[in-house]
């Protein structure tokens, strides 16, 4: 009986290290993987700075005022100036919408039959 018990103990012991070295071995490809994803990313956080900033410098007020001017026949693009801009109770919102009527009643008598005397 104790060989037996030795057989089964040894077994469940290689059994475990042999999870063990499988679940080591995927645990540092995530690892790898983690880090492959967080460089990805660190590059991305840099492209997305340098278009932010390549985007400010596009967006200069000087800049745009140039294109304005040079493209005022085919843009007719003006300077805003402060009247133009309305107030707030000048602004047609829409109408709300109405109810919908749940379980309506005919009122009409035009499809009611007649009341019999």
């Amino acid at each position: 009986m104790k060989t037996v018990l030795y057989i089964l103990t040894t077994c469940a012991v290689v059994g475990l290290a042999f999870w063990a070295y499988r679940e080591n071995y995927a645990t540092q490809q995530a690892l790898k993987d983690t880090e492959q994803l967080r460089r990805e990313i660190r590059a991305a956080h840099g492209r997305l700075t340098m278009l932010r900033a390549e985007w400010a410098y596009l967006n200069r007020p000087d800049r745009l005022r140039e294109l304005a001017d040079l493209n005022f026949q085919r843009l007719g693009l003006m300077p805003l100036r402060p009247d133009q801009f309305g107030l707030v109770e000048q602004v047609s919102y829409p109408p709300r919408p109405l109810l919908p009527l749940i379980n309506s009643i005919e009122v009409s008598s035009a499809n009611a039959p007649e009341a019999q005397p």
